[in-house]
């Protein structure tokens, strides 16, 4: 790092650490430098993607969602921003919406088990929120186990 606080290396040397960050865990320090990469490099879609993945991983799902829409902005045909926008919207408890992200990334890649897995998943508690008449969208307010609370 310089003593003007920018890392050291090329952008794309910024890129690689991020991501090496991000495959090794360590999502809120790859955070730091892929806003680095995309403040030289706006138009960079692999460090958006990056980004959104930070994002999902510091289990910040909304910003998460709104990153992986922004990649689907500029490219929709990403069946992975399609992944992550629905992996997001299903922590956010937008089922939905996962729903119609995830089938899309599984139609696009039905090679990808996980996708379909997921899918599968969300397809399920929209079906049991159905059949139980609860709201498809957001938390339940349930009673607890064992009946009334006290």
């Amino acid at each position: 790092m310089t003593a003007e606080g920018v890392p050291g290396g090329s952008v794309y040397d910024w890129f690689r650490r991020a991501s090496d960050l991000l495959s090794s865990g360590d999502a809120a320090a790859s955070l730091v430098l892929i806003d680095r990469v995309l403040m030289e490099d706006p138009s960079s879609q692999a460090a958006r993607e990056i980004r959104a993945r930070a994002l999902f991983d510091s289990a910040r799902y909304a910003e998460a969602a709104e990153a992986f829409t922004e990649c689907l902005e500029t490219a929709p045909a990403d069946d992975y921003a399609h992944y992550g926008a629905g992996m997001s919207l299903w922590r956010l408890q937008e089922f939905p919406q996962a729903r119609d992200h995830l089938a899309m990334a599984s139609v696009m890649r039905p090679d990808r088990e996980e996708y379909a897995k997921a899918l599968t998943q969300v397809k399920a508690t929209i079906k049991a929120r159905r059949s139980a008449g609860l709201p498809l969208s957001g938390p339940l307010d349930a009673e607890p186990l064992g009946g009334a609370s006290s």
